[in-house]
């Protein structure tokens, strides 16, 4: 049993055709995953209210080595995300996290992200946790890479 009141949104590239808009639909919500074996399944499992997808243009640039990333779908998010600056020097502080069996991911590069969103599900997040890896998913968890 769990117990959560979240609340959820899937975001969907316009570009996705209609067999592409379902399939990524069902894999956000968790629905190709067993239990438990993702992000996307636990996010869902949270979640008593899910919305209906939207389906706007996404423009998305990320370099994971730099810690860098912008994100926007206009009229609903603007997010973008840099390296920790150390509070002594002022200078990129790079920490990773590394996971070898998670649900999420094998390794991150954290940073700092800031985020605007309006819509059903509002943030205005300054210079908050950001993260950024690669999401390597099948049905049954992460698809390993490393040894």
């Amino acid at each position: 049993m769990y117990l959560a009141t979240g609340t959820m949104q899937v975001i969907i590239d316009e570009r996705a055709d209609e067999a592409q808009r379902k399939a990524l639909a069902t894999v956000l919500r968790g629905g190709e995953t067993e239990e438990a074996k993702t992000h996307w399944w636990v996010y869902r499992a949270m979640s008593t209210t899910v919305h209906d997808p939207i389906f706007k243009p996404i423009d998305f640039e990320v370099d994971i080595e730099r810690r860098t990333a912008r994100v926007s779908i206009p009229a609903l998010l603007e997010s973008t995300g840099r390296p920790i600056l150390s509070p002594a020097t002022r200078e990129q502080h790079r920490v990773r996290i590394d996971i070898p069996n998670g649900i999420e991911f094998e390794i991150a590069e954290i940073g700092s992200a800031s985020t605007k969103a309006a819509g059903l599900i509002g943030l205005d997040l300054n210079d908050s946790y950001g993260q950024f890896n690669v999401v390597r998913h099948s049905g049954t968890g992460v698809v390993h890479t490393r040894p």
